[in-house]
């Protein structure tokens, strides 16, 4: 990553579920007490998706826990939250979305230059078959780099 990006959570079952189509940068819009958890780095992003609504963009399912010190002032730890794009950049992801089985999912959730960005990928749903494809062809490389490794000595 470039410097001064602190990565706080990423959600990694997305790259093992999904193909990857293509990849955007968005602002979150969030409370106080949920960007003082996230510096503890206590988010999950497993299971989250974005929507797009009335020509806004929404993230759903991303658990934030609430802040220690928080009290009456904490947030919904599952509470939608509205993601931060222009209007080329929506108008773009509605075009890729209303294809056949594209979804939006949110990969990573990264501090760049004090303010909260999420790393937002239109997918492709991966089926069984190329899951296994996936997992052989690393398990082979895997093999590979380790005779070659063992050539070595």
């Amino acid at each position: 990553m470039p410097e001064g990006v602190k990565t706080i959570v990423k959600n990694r079952k997305a790259r093992h579920e999904y193909f990857i189509e293509e990849i955007f940068e968005a602002g979150i819009a969030l409370t106080g007490t949920e960007v003082k958890s996230l510096r503890q780095g206590r988010a999950n992003l497993q299971d989250s998706y974005a929507v797009i609504k009335d020509g806004e963009v929404f993230l759903h399912g991303m658990h934030i826990s609430p802040y220690d010190q928080g009290n009456r002032f904490n947030h919904d730890p599952m509470r939608t939250r509205k993601l931060l794009l222009n209007r080329y950049e929506i108008n773009k992801l509605v075009g890729l979305t209303q294809k056949k089985g594209f979804t939006l999912v949110p990969l990573s959730l990264y501090f760049k230059k004090g303010l909260v960005k999420v790393e937002l990928a239109v997918c492709r749903g991966k089926k069984l078959y190329d899951k296994r494809q996936d997992i052989a062809r690393r398990d082979a490389a895997r093999e590979i780099e380790k005779r070659m490794k063992d050539s070595g000595r």
